[in-house]
């Protein structure tokens, strides 16, 4: 198995955001080309509205430079908000997008036990996982909280069973489109999807039966990190949280004001960042994907200086527990 971490250093080099192209080689035929349009699309992961005191501004910055940008659509990778009635004003905000807007569901998004059915009403969704089509590109949303039918794991469910499995193998064969695939925990890290490596095989079967890369590119949230990972041709992106890298009772600093501490207990553990985390994604059927993201910095003491130990090459590398969605230019060779 071919597998190539990009570090993070690379990203530090005092401009805003540096651009490293990573070439997905989406080897379109000439009918897959005719087809393809140019799209842009925002993009955004973990606002977590029940933990964070300002998660809906931060939305709100989200909705206002999607909105002036021209997006088309836009697309949210989980940890959004559990369906209750104090969270009506967020997803207000949300809907200020006037145009189709999609979710991906995340771990705590049933936080205090609501039935993912209550989810998908309060959301206004069908299904957990569905895909859709737009400007000749295929989009996949999978559902990774499923239960492991043998044995299940204590905690958050992070699984994707049979069932789904086969749907994502029929959508895959049916789709005439380069598919990008979308989904809450990771299906390349630790802690992400239990069963990932089953789920790469079925991406990668797909291109194989295809003939080209029909899968190219994978993005995740959940981890709240940032960084990217290529694996047999097909890169793995994690999108950081729109608000926080969480740090655990461990590291818990007080950083706003008494009072936000009791509104909002949580917090405390968390290393939030000062503005609000997002992106800007286009698609050029005849260019490259580019994703354009926000840098900012950590409210307070960083991770490390609370004495966070660095574990290189893992989701705790100092070079991924970052302020900052990077920017990065996927080159599609077609």
């Amino acid at each position: 198995m071919k597998s190539t971490r990009i570090s993070r250093r690379q990203f530090l080099a005092g401009t805003t955001l540096s651009c490293v192209p990573l070439v997905v080689d989406w080897n379109l035929g000439a009918t897959e080309r005719a087809s393809l349009q140019s799209v842009q699309f925002g993009l955004c992961a973990d606002p977590h509205k029940d933990i964070m005191h300002d998660a809906d501004e931060r939305l709100r910055v989200f909705i206002e430079s999607v909105n002036r940008d021209g997006a088309e659509f836009i697309l949210q990778l989980g940890d959004f908000c559990c369906p209750t009635a104090k969270n009506r004003g967020f997803l207000e905000i949300w809907e200020g997008f006037k145009g189709p807007r999609y979710h991906t569901l995340g771990n705590h998004d049933r936080d205090g036990g609501f039935p993912w059915r209550q989810v998908l009403d309060c959301w206004g969704m069908s299904k957990r996982y569905y895909s859709f089509d737009h400007g000749g590109w295929h989009f996949v949303i999978l559902d990774g909280n499923e239960i492991r039918p043998v044995h299940p794991q204590a905690g958050y469910p992070h699984y994707i069973g049979a069932e789904q499995l086969d749907w994502l193998k029929a959508n895959l064969e049916q789709a005439s489109g380069p598919t990008i695939i979308c989904v809450h925990q990771s299906l390349e890290a630790d802690g992400g999807v239990e069963n990932q490596a089953e789920v790469r095989a079925i991406l990668e079967q797909a291109n194989a039966a295809a003939g080209w890369k029909k899968v190219g590119v994978c993005l995740n949230g959940h981890h709240h990190i940032d960084n990217q990972r290529e694996i047999n041709g097909i890169q793995y992106i994690q999108v950081n949280s729109m608000s926080y890298a969480w740090l655990g009772e461990t590291y818990a600093h007080v950083r706003y004001s008494p009072e936000i501490d009791r509104a909002f207990p949580s917090i405390k553990y968390t290393a939030p960042y000062k503005d609000s985390l997002f992106a800007s994604v286009k698609l050029a059927p005849h260019g490259a994907m580019s994703i354009r993201g926000i840098r900012s910095e950590f409210v307070g003491p960083s991770p490390w200086e609370l004495g966070l130990k660095e574990k290189a090459g893992t989701i705790l590398d100092r070079d991924i527990i970052v302020p900052r969605i990077s920017d990065r230019t996927l080159k599609l060779q077609v």
